[in-house]
């Protein structure tokens, strides 16, 4: 047979042995940063708490005004589909439940892990991205930085913690814009409404929400640093390696979502 009847197999085989690597460096990125976290001062290389407050400033309190404007706008949007919805089986007093356990179990963490991955996850693939390009990777290594403590840790702790905390947040302005949609269309006060929610609403809801933003926190880290340690060709597989990080970040968030829903809604 001719070369070109091989080359589609041949580009998937390619394609697979690039992706188990990529796991594989993700994993190794994970393993070396919670080392280093936890036992890095054994060696000399601990992770510095002024670098992680930093990232999580960054990370978190610099991304409190778009998540909560996002979140109050999503309140909204469910508080109008909703009650659309469910005015035509006259069932509208259900819809302060379905608001409350669709925010904290599902929306809260889905729609912030989203904007933080094309926040942050796209800054740390842009910032270490660049410093592979310019060899300051290289030169942390030299004078006997390791990159990874240095990098990647700092910013997985602060992801870890931030995310979370920005999802409990959004939840809280998500439940009080569909509220304030929501009340006047049902005939309660706000505060009403409110109280509804909380009686309705268990901890393990919101503990269900907290859980995902955790695990997505993590994959947005490690995608965004194991992209930007990846890139070559100057400023422009920089800009190539920030785009991969925010589409590899939401595929696998909305995956990891789909799995995580299937199994705790069984």
């Amino acid at each position: 047979m001719s070369r070109p009847t091989f080359q589609p197999l041949a580009s998937l085989g390619r394609a697979t042995v690039q992706s188990v690597a990529g796991f594989g460096y993700a994993g190794m990125l994970l393993a070396e940063s919670l080392w280093f976290a936890a036992w890095g001062w054994r060696s000399g290389q601990p992770v510095r708490p002024a670098a992680i407050v930093a990232e999580m400033r960054r990370v978190g309190v610099d991304a409190l005004p778009i998540v909560c404007l996002l979140a109050l706008t999503i309140g909204i949007m469910l508080g109008i589909q909703f009650i659309a919805a469910l005015k035509e089986f006259g069932a509208q007093s259900q819809v302060v439940m379905a608001v409350a356990k669709s925010v904290t179990r599902e929306f809260g963490a889905l729609i912030t892990a989203i904007l933080v991955a094309g926040r942050s996850g796209s800054a740390l693939a842009a910032r270490i991205g660049s410093m592979t390009v310019s060899q300051e990777v290289d030169a942390l290594a030299v004078i006997g930085i390791e990159p990874v403590r240095y990098l990647v840790a700092p910013a997985l702790i602060a992801m870890v913690v931030m995310l979370p905390v920005l999802t409990v947040f959004a939840d809280a302005v998500a439940i009080l814009g569909a509220a304030f949609y929501s009340a006047p269309a049902l005939n309660v006060t706000v505060q009403a409404y409110l109280l509804q929610t909380l009686s309705l609403l268990d901890p393990g809801d919101l503990w269900q929400g907290i859980g995902k933003s955790a695990v997505f926190a993590v994959l947005i880290t490690l995608i965004g640093c194991s992209t930007g340690f990846s890139v070559t060709g100057g400023a422009e597989g920089v800009g190539r390696a920030t785009t991969r990080a925010v589409v590899l970040s939401i595929c696998y968030i909305i995956v990891a979502d789909m799995i995580f829903s299937f199994y705790l809604n069984r």
